[in-house]
């Protein structure tokens, strides 16, 4: 009673301060829109963050950023392997980008990648006499189908009995992996190998065509198509609008009659297609057989492109040569004395100052009255 006669108020309640003491408050925005300079200013803070590290280990970090600069852009083919880098990047990242736009948070690219190269290469496994004309699309059919249907995995117990899709998409990565390890160690594993741990070399007619005498391949195609699509969608069709809608206020969106359970397993099927796109991509384009470790890490990285994109699918190209640049600088960096894992802890850096700046935005100092 005491504290309430001096206060004024109930013990129970807290008091605000004097304006006199914090002239300002912080307040929560209600409308949020991310502006460009996020992104970029992440990007170099990053930069910024990791130079400190390379300058304790006794290199001079200008001189680190420009070998790299140098190994990804400097040369034709510094452009090509990039571009190798960015077309799983782009799929996986338009992947993830299509499913976060509703707040679906799929996280299991990596895994839909995997299952993506795994179901091309049974093509080329159990049916070895099929035209060549038909090689590829039927390849191209069963890496979307595979990679939509381990999407599914995830999607149907979000729908239908409420498990949280992060759980989900990232245990059946790991599942995945198990699988390739089963196929390219056990019944795949080619006998002429040298006991190396992958399946035979495919035939030319079931390798995807390259460009200009480099490794750019028709995958650098399929992802330019998806872009467009996906642009279509998002932007120009009655889907887009209703994904945008269900993404802010999923109460509305049920109020107005928008089936929420079918356009979730709609993005989840076109999220885990596109990311089975990217692994029959690489495993015909690229490695041109199934093979340990097939994926460095492109379903997780795709993550930080889509979001460094801003979820728009131009924006994701950017994105994608830009990470795809970092990946083949990383190898540069091994003359001066560095392990081309630094181009991972950029990468990381990269995340870290994106989701600070996200958070900081969502903010703004209000004086008080």
């Amino acid at each position: 009673m005491k504290e309430k006669l001096l206060t004024g108020v109930a013990p129970s309640h807290p008091v605000e301060p004097r304006s006199g003491l914090l002239p300002y408050r912080v307040v929560k925005r209600e409308v949020l829109r991310t502006p460009w300079w996020v992104p970029v200013g992440s990007v170099v803070l990053a930069l910024l963050f990791c130079g400190l590290f390379i300058a304790l280990n006794g290199k001079n970090p200008a001189a680190v950023y420009t070998a790299m600069f140098q190994g990804a852009f400097g040369s034709r083919y510094g452009w090509s392997e990039t571009i190798v880098k960015s077309i799983p990047l782009l799929l996986c990242g338009l992947g993830v980008a299509v499913a976060y736009r509703m707040n679906v948070w799929n996280i299991g690219a990596e895994g839909q990648f995997i299952v993506g190269a795994i179901a091309a290469t049974a093509v080329t496994i159990y049916f070895p006499g099929l035209p060549t004309v038909w090689s590829i699309p039927v390849m191209l059919l069963a890496g979307a189908l595979a990679g939509a249907v381990w999407a599914l995995c995830t999607a149907v117990p979000k729908v239908y009995f409420q498990v949280n899709e992060l759980i989900g998409s990232l245990m059946l990565n790991y599942i995945a992996l198990s699988l390739l390890d089963y196929f390219v160690f056990g019944p795949w594993k080619d006998p002429k190998g040298f006991n190396f741990p992958g399946t035979p070399m495919f035939k030319p007619g079931q390798q995807l065509l390259s460009f200009m005498g480099t490794r750019v391949h028709l995958g650098l195609v399929y992802a330019l198509i998806a872009v467009g699509i996906l642009a279509y969608l998002l932007y120009r069709s009655r889907w887009g609008y209703e994904w945008k809608l269900l993404g802010a206020n999923p109460h509305a969106a049920r109020y107005a009659g928008i089936p929420i359970r079918k356009h979730i397993l709609l993005v989840m099927l076109i999220s885990g297609g596109l990311a089975g796109v990217a692994g029959m991509s690489e495993v015909s384009g690229v490695a041109h057989r199934l093979m340990y470790g097939i994926s460095p890490g492109y379903g997780y990285t795709a993550i930080i492109v889509a979001c460094l994109g801003k979820l728009n699918p131009f924006g994701i190209i950017l994105s994608s040569v830009l990470f795809g640049g970092m990946i083949v600088g990383g190898y540069s960096v091994q003359s001066l004395g560095l392990p081309s894992s630094m181009s991972m802890m950029i990468q990381g850096a990269v995340l870290f100052f994106l989701i600070g700046g996200e958070k900081v935005i969502r903010y703004r100092l209000e004086r008080r009255r």
